[in-house]
């Protein structure tokens, strides 16, 4: 079983960290809304902080980290925004103390791989919703989602797809994931895990049509699709194809490497680097029923 952190409640403490790539500007709204929720909001020092393309050399964005986990009056950590960075730290942050004083870790795409390390060594939930860099932009319905799963309010979605690519079916199970570039990057690293019986969901943005077959693929020959109990697939956003066409959709590329195996497959989910990119809950038991086109899912 895995571990749910406590949930938020008025006057908790929450830190905003950056782990990869620096700000291009305040994050006024974002402390805004967090202080509107009655949250206590701390700044690390990656906040303000540039190295190149970062938010502070390696070391100073290790020690913010470093200093959020073992404060215990932080309740929740939440990245700042994504970019790249997070496999550059990862190893130089000891996490062990979220193994006795969980606390919830919240951010996408980069931070893929923070959910997947805290879940693969930890068993620890932790928060893919949208960061303080995306509030500006992003949809009311996805910061209530956001709210939701930082305070433990009920968490459920239904929708129609728009295309005829999902497979039916109906599964439970833990739902892991997150972005397919940073999925693969994982493969075979201390932050990997076992993805037999599990609901994976992914979503990308910027690549190219046969980069999404290659991941896609590799993925597969590492063993990781065959054996899912279920497969969500969000946003695929800006998309490109090279001068020669590459042939085939995102939805068509998912398909035919997973169409084989049986289980249910859902396309359209409102996740991904799109400004609905509602909040999913890493490591937590998932219902999902695809019916043709319309799609539940529902935590346990």
């Amino acid at each position: 079983m895995s571990i749910t952190p406590p949930y938020l409640k008025k006057g908790d403490k929450i830190a905003i960290t950056c782990p990869a790539k620096k700000l291009p500007k305040p994050m006024t709204d974002a402390i805004n809304l967090m202080q509107s929720w009655g949250l206590d909001v701390i700044l690390g020092e990656t906040v303000e902080a540039s190295y190149h393309q970062f938010s502070g050399d390696d070391a100073l964005r290790a020690k913010d980290m470093q200093r959020f986990v073992d404060d215990d009056s932080i309740k929740a950590i939440i990245a700042a925004r994504g970019g790249y960075g997070t496999i550059r730290i990862i190893d130089h942050v000891n996490f062990d103390r979220l193994a006795t004083h969980p606390k919830w870790v919240l951010g996408f795409s980069d931070i893929t791989l923070l959910h997947s390390h805290l879940y693969s060594k930890y068993q620890l939930q932790s928060i893919h919703g949208q960061m303080p860099v995306n509030i500006p932009d992003a949809s009311a319905q996805s910061i209530q989602t956001l709210y939701k799963a930082l305070f433990g309010e009920s968490l459920s979605y239904e929708y129609t797809s728009a295309g005829h690519h999902n497979i039916s079916g109906e599964a439970t199970g833990t739902l892991v994931g997150g972005n397919l570039t940073l999925l693969v990057c994982k493969l075979g690293s201390v932050s990997d895990f076992d993805y037999t019986g599990k609901i994976l969901f992914i979503e990308d943005v910027g690549e190219y049509l046969y980069s999404i077959d290659r991941l896609i693929r590799t993925l597969d020959r590492a063993g990781k699709l065959k054996e899912l109990a279920g497969l969500i697939v969000g946003g695929f956003t800006d998309i490109k194809d090279n001068d020669i066409p590459f042939g085939q959709t995102v939805e068509e590329i998912v398909r035919d490497v997973v169409k084989a195996y049986g289980y249910p497959v859902c396309f359209d989910f409102l996740v991904g680097h799109i400004p609905n990119n509602n909040s999913l809950i890493h490591g937590a038991m998932l219902h999902l029923v695809v019916d043709n086109q319309h799609v539940k899912a529902n935590y346990k």
